[in-house]
């Protein structure tokens, strides 16, 4: 399999585009043994970028674990990268099917051999799922967010002082199919700091739709406003609120290509 392997602000991601392997099927099992840190190649997920008659590519995204993610922010920016890189093309907008609805990408800066920053439209937000009696919060505000997947969003003191590992896997689990689970903070009307479990992959360095959602969520709260930088371990992203839609951006980073037996 030919492959290339990408980041966005550290959440990372390995891209399989149709045009360079034959009879791409979506396997949980190859997305397993690929992404294994120790004896594959590493990364939080497996994208595949297969044909499509309404976008430039159909988006299907295997986390870490092998389960199906209806859309990453940042993965689709990665994908998006590797058809602009295919094509030779900088300046450049690209739409991409998920499973969670189209996303259009488009480049605003830098170059797409290196590194890219770029701007997805995210799409409308709606209300994520109920919260589960079972799931043990202690938080100031909470709120789920469905943003093309679900989205479980606390605001607490400090992210940075939460035990991800002990934390996010009974909150993943008290949901119905999973979810995202973000703890986040307010430092100032346009910064948010995030601390991200990802439903699949465990632990990352930053998840756009998370970013997104988090941002809608502390926007509905009242406590940010429309633009809003979210701090992540992985790095910043910006997200920018409107009436009809979610802007989300970040950078692109490509790292290698990679062939497999």
């Amino acid at each position: 399999m030919h492959l290339a392997k990408y980041h966005g602000l550290g959440n990372d991601f390995l891209v399989a585009l149709a045009a360079d392997n034959d009879d791409l099927d979506p396997d949980p099992a190859t997305a397993i043994a690929l992404c294994d840190r120790h004896r594959g190649i590493g990364a939080d997920g497996l994208i595949y970028g297969l044909p499509t008659d309404v976008a430039d590519a159909r988006m299907v995204l295997l986390n870490s674990d092998g389960s199906a993610a209806e859309i990453s922010g940042n993965g689709v920016r990665c994908l998006a990268q590797a058809l602009l890189r295919r094509d030779g093309r900088d300046d450049a907008s690209v739409e991409i099917e998920t499973p969670g609805g189209r996303r259009s990408v488009r480049t605003v800066r830098g170059d797409v051999g290196t590194e890219v920053w770029m701007q997805v439209d995210m799409g409308a937000t709606s209300p994520g799922p109920p919260i589960p009696a079972e799931a043990v919060i202690d938080a100031k505000q909470v709120t789920t967010v469905d943003i093309g997947n679900p989205h479980l969003v606390m605001l607490i003191d400090e992210p940075g002082a939460i035990d991800l590992a002990a934390e996010g896997p009974p909150l993943e689990r008290a949901f119905s199919g999973g979810i995202n689970v973000h703890f986040i903070a307010v430092s100032s009307p346009d910064t948010i700091d995030l601390a991200v479990w990802e439903r699949g992959a465990g632990i990352t360095e930053a998840c756009g739709s998370g970013a997104a959602a988090a941002a809608v969520a502390a926007n509905g709260w009242g406590i940010v406003g429309r633009s809003v930088t979210v701090r992540m371990p992985g790095g910043d992203a910006v997200v920018d609120i409107t009436d009809d839609t979610v802007l989300l951006s970040g950078p692109s980073t490509f790292v290698a290509e990679v062939i497999t037996p």
